[in-house]
C-alpha cells in the first residue's frame, strides 16, 4: 500500500502546493484576486469534470487487466482515454459562456468578477492539458508505478511555483500579469507534466511490456466498458464539483470578509484533503488488481491498510487545525493594510478549527470511496456522493437566505453532513455487495 500510496500523496501534495502558492501569491495582490482564483477555478473544473471523472475511471480498468495479465488491454484503455479527452475538449469550449452566467448569478462583487472572469476564461482554454494529464496518471497508478507520476508532479509543481512568480508579478523582464498570469503559468506547467508522462510512456520497456504498438486504435469493448463503469463516476464528479462550486458562491456572495474567510479555510481544507486522495487512488489499484486476479481477501486488506495510512496523516492536519488556527489564516496576509482581511482573521480562525472536527473523517470517505470504485460499485457511490453535495447545498442556502443563520452555523452543518457520508460509505463496504462485481470478464445490463 505505502508503496503505491505515498508516491501518490506526494504527487497530490504537489497539485496542493501549486494551488496553494498561486492563492498566496494572489492574496499579495488583494483578498478579492484570491478569492477569485479559488470560485474561477473550480467553475472551471465543473465544465471538464465529468470528462475528467470518466477517464479517472481507467485506474480501475487498468488495474484490473493488470491484475488478470492482460497488459496489452491495460494500454489499450490509456488509448481510449486520451480519445475520450479529444472528444470532450470542444464540448467544454462551447459550454463556456455558462460560467460566465454563473459568476453573474451569483452577483458577486466588482472586483472579484473582474478578477474571475480573467482566470476562468485562460483555465478552460487549457483544459485539454488536464485531461490528457488524467490519463496518463490513471495508466501509471493503474499498473502500480505511481513514482512516475510523482516525478511528473514534481517538475510540474517546480515549473508552476517558478512561472507563475515570474508571470503574475512581472519578474525576468516579463510584464506584470496578475491573476492572468497565474492561469497561464499553471497551463504551462500542466504542458510540461503531460511531456513527461508521455516520454516515461513511450519508453523501450514500456513498448514492449504493453505492447504499446498495437494500442493505438479504438477498441470498442473497452471503450464501452469505460463508458458503463465510468460514466457514474464522471456523474458524480460533474455534479458534486457543481455542488461544491455553488457552496463556494453562496459563502462568497455574502459579502468580501465572509467570502475571504471561506477561501482561506477552502484554501487550508486542500492541503488536509488532497493528499488523502493520493491514498483514495492506491486503494482503488489495489483493490481493482486484486480482484482482477480474485483474491477478494487481498482486496479487503488493501482498504483497511490505506485507511490506517490516511487516519495517521489526518490526525496531524487536526493538531494544526485544532492549535495553530491564526498562523494558519495570517500566511494569506495582504501585502500592506486591508481592513478586508483584518476583518476575517476571527472567523477564519473558528472555521478551520471546526473543519479540524471532519478532517479524520475525510480520511474514512477517501478510503472506501476509493475501494468501492476499484471494484466497480460506482452506481451506488454516485448516487450517494451526489446526494451528500447536493444537501451541503441546499442546507447552506436555506440556513443563509432563509432562517438567517451566521455563518459559523453555516459551517458547522457542512461538517456533520461530510460525517454522516463518510459513515455511509463505512457501512455500504461492510455490507460487501461489492465483492461479487465482475468488470473484465462482462458488463452486467443496466
Amino acid at each position: 500500500m505505502l508503496v503505491i500510496a505515498l508516491p501518490m500523496v506526494a504527487s497530490f501534495a504537489c497539485d496542493v502546493v501549486m494551488q496553494f502558492t498561486d492563492r498566496i501569491f494572489l492574496s499579495r495582490l488583494a483578498p478579492e484576486a484570491m478569492n477569485a482564483a479559488l470560485g474561477g477555478g473550480t467553475t472551471a473544473l465543473v465544465l471538464s469534470y465529468f470528462f475528467v471523472g470518466l477517464i479517472s475511471f481507467s485506474t480501475g480498468l487498468v488495474a484490473q487487466y493488470f491484475g488478470a495479465k492482460q497488459k496489452n488491454n491495460s494500454a489499450k484503455v490509456l488509448t481510449q482515454a486520451v480519445w475520450l479527452a479529444l472528444v470532450a475538449y470542444p464540448v467544454i469550449l462551447i459550454i463556456k459562456p455558462l460560467g460566465i452566467s454563473l459568476f453573474k448569478i451569483m452577483q458577486l462583487t466588482d472586483e472579484q468578477f473582474f478578477y474571475q472572469k480573467q482566470y476562468y476564461n485562460i483555465l478552460v482554454l487549457g483544459s485539454i492539458f488536464t485531461l490528457v494529464r488524467t490519463a496518463f496518471v490513471c495508466f501509471f497508478s493503474g499498473i502500480g508505478r505511481t513514482r512516475i507520476v510523482m516525478q511528473a508532479s514534481i517538475v510540474t509543481m517546480l515549473v508552476n511555483v517558478g512561472v507563475n512568480y515570474v508571470l503574475i508579478f512581472g519578474k525576468l523582464g516579463f510584464p506584470e500579469m496578475g491573476i492572468s498570469g497565474a492561469a497561464t503559468g499553471t497551463i504551462i506547467a500542466t504542458i510540461i507534466g503531460v511531456v513527461v508522462l508521455a516520454v516515461k510512456y513511450l519508453g523501450r520497456k514500456n513498448k514492449l511490456d504493453f505492447d504499446i504498438k498495437h494500442s493505438f486504435r479504438f477498441d470498442r469493448a473497452i471503450t464501452r466498458k469505460l463508458f458503463y463503469f465510468g460514466t457514474p463516476q464522471g456523474v458524480e464528479m460533474f455534479v458534486n464539483m457543481l455542488a461544491f462550486n455553488l457552496l463556494i458562491f453562496i459563502f462568497q456572495s455574502q459579502g468580501n470578509v465572509i467570502s475571504t474567510a471561506i477561501t482561506i479555510t477552502f484554501n487550508w481544507d486542500y492541503i488536509s484533503f488532497f493528499p488523502l486522495i493520493g491514498i483514495e487512488v492506491a486503494i482503488t489499484s489495489l483493490v481493482g488488481k486484486y480482484m482482477g486476479a480474485g483474491k477478494v481477501k487481498l482486496a479487503v486488506k488493501s482498504a483497511f491498510s490505506g485507511l490506517t495510512a490516511g487516519i495517521i496523516y489526518s490526525f496531524v492536519c487536526f493538531l494544526f487545525f485544532v492549535f495553530m488556527p491564526e498562523i494558519l489564516v495570517r500566511v494569506f496576509k495582504t501585502a500592506g493594510e486591508s481592513g478586508v482581511f483584518e476583518q476575517a482573521i476571527p472567523l477564519a480562525k473558528r472555521m478551520v478549527q471546526l473543519a479540524a472536527l471532519y478532517v479524520m473523517f475525510d480520511a474514512v470517505m477517501v478510503c472506501f470511496i476509493g475501494a468501492l470504485r476499484g471494484a466497480g460499485d460506482t452506481h451506488w457511490t454516485m448516487w450517494a456522493s451526489i446526494a451528500t453535495h447536493w444537501i451541503m447545498v441546499i442546507t447552506a442556502y436555506l440556513m443563509f437566505n432563509v432562517f438567517k443563520f451566521d455563518v459559523v452555523s453555516v459551517w458547522l452543518s457542512v461538517v456533520v453532513i461530510v460525517i454522516i457520508f463518510a459513515f455511509a460509505l463505512f457501512v455500504r463496504f461492510r455490507r460487501g455487495r461489492w465483492k461479487n462485481i465482475r468488470m473484465i470478464d462482462e458488463i452486467a445490463a443496466p
